[in-house]
């Protein structure tokens, strides 16, 4: 596989919303991003920069008002399996178990019953949760409702794989153990990934390349930067830190 192949483009990608028929939001202006096949890129910036609403043009979710975004070279114009999506919200079934969970994507597209419980398996595995297959939800802990979200985002086999802010609700010992789950599984199963966060160390410790969104709208690039360091990485590495001071100090007035 060729993994210096351009797998997403976005071409001036912009995006205005209408409120109340009159009221226009601009969210997005003028991106312009490619995005590497299993590249493990990280979109960067704070609340309201329109990083989101990007993530949800290239799943298809959201369509842009000018430009546009490619998926191997095709124009993204809905939602799709060659892409899945994790939520910052966990987004289960609280009524179905672990397996079932995982399954959802497989039992939408007809797939036998044989096959799809081999197929949830390896990635209930993966992610850590053998042993919980028939556990609901709320016997789940977040760290683990978001394993069983990243287990059924790859269940599916997506090419692209989409992630908005995924642990943002996970206390900081969690977060730090899940932001290392997410790169060994990566790791083990290369996906083209998109990962959005507000967290420069989170998005030094997992991606390749850091996309900086200006701290307001609408939406900008700022300012990328190709991450350097080998994995596994340390927070308290001194490169780490270097590198951290580095985008501290250029989006001072943004972040």
């Amino acid at each position: 596989m060729n993994t210096h192949a351009t797998k997403i483009s976005c071409r001036e990608v912009s995006k205005t919303f209408i409120q109340k028929g009159t009221q226009h939001i601009h969210v997005l202006e003028n991106i312009s991003l490619d995005v590497k096949e299993n590249e493990f890129l990280v979109l960067l910036g704070p609340g309201q920069s329109g990083k989101s609403t990007l993530l949800r043009i290239i799943a298809g979710l959201e369509k842009p008002s000018a430009g546009q975004a490619l998926l191997n070279g095709r124009q993204v114009e809905g939602p799709g399996p060659d892409r899945s999506m994790v939520f910052q919200t966990y987004s289960l079934f609280p009524w179905r178990t672990v397996r079932s969970n995982v399954e959802m994507g497989l039992r939408f597209k007809g797939m036998p019953s044989g096959e799809r419980r081999k197929i949830s398996q390896k990635y209930i595995d993966l992610v850590g949760l053998g042993g919980f297959e028939s556990s609901f939800p709320h016997q789940l802990s977040g760290g683990m409702k978001q394993r069983v979200g990243i287990a059924r985002a790859y269940a599916n086999s997506p090419e692209v794989l989409l992630l908005d802010e995924p642990f943002g609700q996970l206390d900081a010992q969690t977060r730090y153990l899940m932001e290392q789950e997410i790169v060994r599984i990566w790791e083990q199963e290369k996906r083209t990934v998109i990962f959005v966060t507000n967290n420069i160390d989170e998005a030094i410790f997992v991606g390749d390349r850091i996309v900086v969104m200006e701290g307001k709208l609408p939406g900008r690039l700022h300012t990328t930067y190709t991450n350097p360091l080998p994995r596994p990485r340390s927070h308290d590495s001194l490169p780490f830190l270097e590198l951290r001071k580095t985008i501290t100090d250029a989006t001072e007035l943004t972040l």
